[in-house]
């Protein structure tokens, strides 16, 4: 897919990620559509870049319908925009975990349904849908967060199978700690030794390596954390006890806490 002159929608352009993806594409030539919810920093975004700014709430299905039909006719979709949904399941109200599986799964589910007939109908386009470590593997404290995470990975793999001969490419990208950004730099929580992170950029980067080439899956993480998780989906029993000598459930309760207003 060629980025240059090409329509793309990005959802959560408001946060650090998104910032970063939409810079990384605005300076690929792409048109960029630019939605999330803080009003002030999307047009401010918009304006730098030269982009569309569409504020919508991704939580309230009449406001994703609502984005879909401004929008118009898409090339590629980004959807980056999720709530942290971190914490124990009990600590949830039910109105909680609607908003969490709406905005992380239903949205970015209901924007494909939407926009790719038209993509197929011309025979060209991009769907990237912006995952995390959390959906290759189980995380304590996080179980919604990881049910919305790996959901989006079964349905990215599937409708890429889907997909293949339409061209039409479908990329699922996983970033693991990001510093500076994101929910990670919101909790402002201390990773063990030879945990690292990666930056923003770094998953921007991936962004457009994902729709250039067709990937249909990116991981965005140091070597240690690649390893530690592809041992999770082999041994996951085995991995979630060293995981847990190494101070998972204390980094858990930590961005409980610190994301508990950001549901």
């Amino acid at each position: 897919m060629q980025i240059s002159g090409s329509t793309a929608l990005l959802t959560g352009a408001t946060g650090g990620i998104g910032h970063a993806i939409a810079e990384e594409m605005s300076a690929r030539g792409a048109r960029l559509i630019l939605t999330g919810r803080r009003v002030d920093v999307l047009e401010e975004l918009a304006a730098r870049l030269g982009a569309r700014a569409l504020a919508a709430d991704l939580s309230r299905p009449e406001e994703v319908e609502r984005l879909l039909a401004e929008a118009g006719e898409v090339d590629i979709v980004i959807a980056n925009a999720a709530l942290p949904a971190s914490g124990r399941l009990e600590t949830y109200t039910i109105k909680e975990i609607e908003r969490a599986l709406q905005t992380n799964l239903a949205a970015p589910i209901t924007m494909a349904r939407t926009l790719t007939p038209a993509m197929v109908a011309r025979g060209e386009g991009h769907l990237v849908f912006v995952s995390s470590l959390a959906g290759l593997a189980a995380t304590p404290g996080a179980p919604l967060y990881s049910a919305t995470k790996h959901g989006l990975r079964g349905f990215a793999s599937s409708l890429r199978i889907d997909l293949r001969s339409s061209g039409v490419g479908v990329s699922t990208v996983f970033p693991g700690f990001i510093r500076d950004a994101g929910m990670h730099a919101d909790a402002q929580v201390e990773l063990p030794r030879g945990v690292g992170t990666r930056s923003p950029q770094d998953v921007a980067r991936a962004v457009v390596r994902a729709i250039v080439d067709n990937r249909g899956e990116i991981v965005v993480a140091p070597p240690a954390l690649r390893i530690g998780t592809a041992f999770a989906g082999i041994a996951p029993e085995l991995a979630s006890t060293a995981s847990r000598h190494m101070g998972s459930e204390e980094i858990a309760r930590a961005y409980e806490q610190a994301q508990r207003d950001m549901r």
